[in-house]
């Protein structure tokens, strides 16, 4: 098939590479450096899934019609960038592989003859630059929309997706994106100490302050009737266990997750995009939750100021210490 992936960050580049190796058709949309880059050296992936090299052809915007577009931007440049290529997107089916909760909906909102449908990843690729992706943990993606059953439509991209990277077809789509906020909360502290989730793990103080974050988005997540769905071993009566536990017992949720992890160090998305100097996704990662929180008359303070100091890393460039940030919880 001919595939166009939208933006060619870390997980675009993976998927387009992955896809590229099943002999599939490539379009990947690049800017600045990375499309002069694409168009000479193509894309190196390394890591988890091997050491593969695709060359698609790289473009600044859609021109020609395509059979399926992935949608890999960041959360807050999808918007922009779907309007951008809406002309060829509009009519075709669509996947949206994103952190937050909104992918799915800004995309059918844009493109109202479009099939959309959300990808999970639990994919961690670094992106080392233009065209050179790093995947520190290989691990499953799942597809779905909605939160009833999985249908045909999503059986068959589910396949399609699952020959190049494994790939499982999801049902209650929309509360497997709660779940995975949950673990999304890993980003924030990262972003703001500049150290790795596992180090940020490691540190007594900073991974109760994560287990906070976690167990206010669940909470959250319950207040807006959300019925969490099932994902990376977590399900509707884990989390719900896990929000009514004290946090000293809650902690093994961040610890089991840098287990899964491993040793190879995960800088986490936010944080990553930091390093190269470009806007967050703070505000749909832990900003979605303070959302979800006003729309169901509740409050969530610990990520509403863990939003706030992620910003306030990105206006001054400068790291806070795990004392310091302890200090604006006391």
């Amino acid at each position: 098939m001919r595939i166009s992936v939208i933006g060619a960050g870390a997980l675009g580049s993976t998927f387009a590479c992955l896809l590229a190796a099943e002999g599939h058709d490539l379009v990947v949309t690049a800017r600045g450096a990375a499309l002069p880059a694409l168009l000479s050296e193509g894309i190196r992936l390394t890591g988890g899934f091997g050491d593969r090299l695709a060359r698609p052809l790289a473009v600044e915007r859609l021109t020609e019609p395509c059979d399926l577009a992935l949608i890999c931007t960041k959360a807050q440049d999808a918007a922009a960038a779907i309007a951008e290529n809406s002309a060829v997107l509009d009519g075709i089916p669509v996947i949206v592989v994103q952190n937050g909760l909104d992918g799915v909906m800004t995309a059918r909102r844009l493109l109202p003859h479009s099939d959309c449908f959300g990808l999970i990843t639990i994919i961690a690729a670094h992106y080392e630059g233009p065209g050179r992706v790093r995947v520190t943990t290989a691990a499953q993606s799942y597809l779905g929309r909605g939160d009833g059953r999985a249908d045909a439509a999503t059986l068959r991209w589910q396949a399609l997706l699952d020959a190049a990277v494994p790939t499982l077809a999801l049902d209650n789509f929309v509360g497997a994106q709660w779940t995975k906020l949950v673990v999304n909360m890993l980003n924030a502290l990262p972003a703001i100490t500049g150290m790795s989730v596992q180090d940020v793990i490691g540190q007594a103080g900073l991974r109760q302050l994560m287990t906070r974050s976690m167990r206010e988005t669940v909470r959250v997540g319950r207040a807006s009737g959300v019925r969490f769905g099932s994902l990376q071993g977590l399900s509707q009566w884990r989390l719900r266990l896990f929000a009514l536990a004290p946090v000293w017992a809650g902690q093994v949720l961040p610890l089991s997750m840098r287990t899964r992890m491993g040793t190879v160090p995960n800088q986490g998305s936010t944080l990553q995009s930091l390093a190269r100097g470009q806007r967050t996704e703070i505000d749909f990662l832990n900003g979605a939750v303070m959302r979800a929180a006003a729309a169901a008359r509740t409050t969530a303070p610990v990520n509403a100021r863990l939003t706030e100091l992620v910003h306030e890393v990105e206006q001054s460039g400068v790291f806070l210490t795990p004392a310091e940030v302890r200090g604006w919880f006391r």
